[in-house]
């Protein structure tokens, strides 16, 4: 597919994107097959700043130690998704839109300091079985080199006939010798923390009002918070020279609350992972997270 490259620099200041969002709240009921937005937005030089990096690591619980946060670039790109999802040319109104699984792959060790070009597009919608769902590509590139990519999924709900590739499984998990091994207390302010460094001021996550307004009877944790912290709880440290995440983000988490982290307790650069209740009967976000190890 041909995409319109546009550069977005400076990038958009968050009033800005609270009024496009504003804006794309109500759009025309579709009529017909949804058409794939062409444009590509472009971010040419986005510094890993360490006063940025560090503000993140503390929201997730990341020690300097480890490195820059597998999941941190997709800080960076964050507002290049919101800007494709306010466009005029995105079928749905970008407040319906569900976050439902991210898919993370870092190539080479990434640096603070470091300047990479972000890339995000539309890559392809995918039938869902509860309605629309499409795909969000990110990759980043340093000195031209692709180092680090991801793809975040969509839903669209209630959407009838969806077009695209079909819904594919989640992620497996093996029951057996799954334990609790941590418990996370999360306030209730945790929402607004997040969104200082991530940029996601969406009113679900940061007002008990708002997330009552969209149907949440209170604020619920940012999806990508939740991997951050589980990511936080099994990056070895030392930093990451190749790697993946992959999570399906499955029942909010109301804030205040308590959750675990659910795993294998088991040696190697593997780990599949659930963040559940504490009680272990409701999951939140089902992960597997894969390092290479660095050679001595």
């Amino acid at each position: 597919m041909d995409y319109v490259t546009q550069i977005i620099d400076p990038p958009p200041s968050r009033t800005r994107l609270l009024l496009d969002g504003l804006r794309a709240l109500r759009k025309p009921t579709l009529d017909g097959a949804p058409t794939l937005p062409r444009e590509r937005l472009v971010r040419s030089a986005v510094e890993l700043s360490a006063a940025d990096i560090a503000a993140y690591g503390r929201a997730c619980g990341f020690r300097r130690e480890q490195g820059v946060p597998l999941s941190y670039p997709h800080v960076l790109a964050f507002p290049l998704h919101l800007m494709l999802l306010t466009r005029p040319s995105f079928p749905y109104p970008a407040s319906g839109m569900v976050h439902l699984a991210n898919r993370i792959r870092q190539y080479q060790r990434l640096h603070e300091g470091q300047a990479l070009r972000l890339e995000v597009y539309c890559e392809r919608w995918v039938a869902h079985p509860k309605g629309q769902a499409l795909s969000i590509a990110t990759r980043a590139y340093g000195a031209g080199t692709l180092v680090w990519e991801s793809d975040s999924l969509y839903l669209r709900r209630d959407v009838k006939n969806p077009v695209g590739e079909p819904w594919a499984a989640g992620l497996p998990l093996q029951e057996e010798g799954l334990i609790r091994t941590q418990r996370w207390m999360l306030p209730a302010d945790l929402g607004r923390r997040f969104a200082k460094v991530s940029g996601d001021f969406n009113p679900i996550h940061t007002s008990a009002i708002g997330a009552k307004i969209f149907g949440f009877r209170r604020a619920i944790a940012h999806g990508m918070w939740t991997l951050g912290r589980a990511l936080a709880a099994r990056q070895p440290p030392g930093g990451l020279d190749q790697a993946e995440a992959h999570c399906d983000f499955k029942l909010p988490i109301f804030l205040p609350g308590q959750v675990a982290l659910w795993s294998h307790p088991m040696p190697g650069p593997r780990r599949e992972f659930e963040v559940r209740n504490f009680a272990g009967d409701k999951p939140h976000m089902r992960g597997l997270f894969i390092w290479k190890e660095s050679v001595k």
